[in-house]
């Protein structure tokens, strides 16, 4: 198999970008040539170049490439702040003449919602809510539907969820811990390109978004946050990952805290 050469770098880098938003520089090169290396050699291909006609014509392939291509990293109750912000501050103050919406965008494998669910289930009591949850790569999503997981991804969930919320795997699933069908049947999964068409999703009293827009370029973050800000309720809020910053976008947005924002109320 030929190395991957800047050029073909470039095409995989306007492709990923037509597809998805994210940008593929330089410094993505080695990460891009391991994780589509493998392609290569299970279609059979000896370049790079090769490859790259194939994603051009076969739309699902482009999706399968999307998902190598795509960081997927998560864990329950990721940034403690964020559901420490949910708990004590936003839930509290929420409208209880309808339900509270929430929409995790770019769920990866499940963990973020299923936190969330947690927390709400927990504080709502008998109050309803809604949380609907995305991800451009039709992997990980598979995975999220089915809620399970190995058990060392428990550390850092709660006890009092751990014994709520969570089965053990027993037999053929020792080892494993499974979100219990009452909560995970209350998150509904779609696969939804963030810098495509949405579904009409309704709007949102909540949106996370974290640890994403590191990928995109300044015009495409500043079009997705202009977007996001209008899924939201007025007086709604947006988390970003800890190392984001809207600094600058020009939005309806402002901020609260460190990676949290509120849209104006009317």
């Amino acid at each position: 198999m030929q190395a991957l050469t800047d050029q073909e770098l470039q095409g995989f880098s306007k492709l990923m970008f037509e597809a998805a938003g994210i940008s593929l520089p330089m410094s993505k090169k080695a990460l891009v040539s391991s994780r589509l290396g493998r392609r290569l050699q299970v279609l059979g291909h000896d370049s790079f170049a090769q490859y790259l006609e194939h994603l051009r014509r076969d739309a699902e392939e482009r999706q399968r490439a999307v998902d190598l291509l795509t960081t997927n990293e998560t864990y329950f109750f990721r940034e403690p702040q964020h559901f420490s912000f949910l708990s004590d501050r936003i839930l509290p103050a929420a409208d209880a003449s309808r339900p509270f919406r929430i929409w995790s965008a770019a769920c990866s494998s499940g963990e973020e919602p299923y936190s969330v669910a947690m927390v709400l289930a927990d504080r709502m009591g008998s109050r309803p809510w809604e949380i609907v949850a995305s991800d451009i790569s039709t992997r990980v999503l598979q995975q999220a539907r089915a809620a399970v997981y190995p058990m060392e991804r428990a550390q850092r969930i709660p006890q009092a969820y751990l014994k709520a919320y969570c089965l053990r795997g027993v037999g053929a699933q020792e080892g494993k811990l499974a979100v219990q069908a009452s909560l995970r049947d209350r998150v509904r999964f779609e696969c939804i390109n963030l810098n495509g068409g949405w579904p009409d999703m309704g709007a949102f009293d909540l949106i996370w978004l974290r640890n994403v827009m590191i990928y995109f370029d300044a015009p495409t973050k500043r079009a997705l946050v202009a977007r996001l800000a209008q899924a939201l309720r007025p007086g709604g809020h947006l988390f970003v990952g800890h190392s984001e910053s809207l600094s600058g976008l020009d939005s309806d947005l402002q901020p609260v805290q460190p990676a949290i924002y509120r849209r104006a109320s009317r």
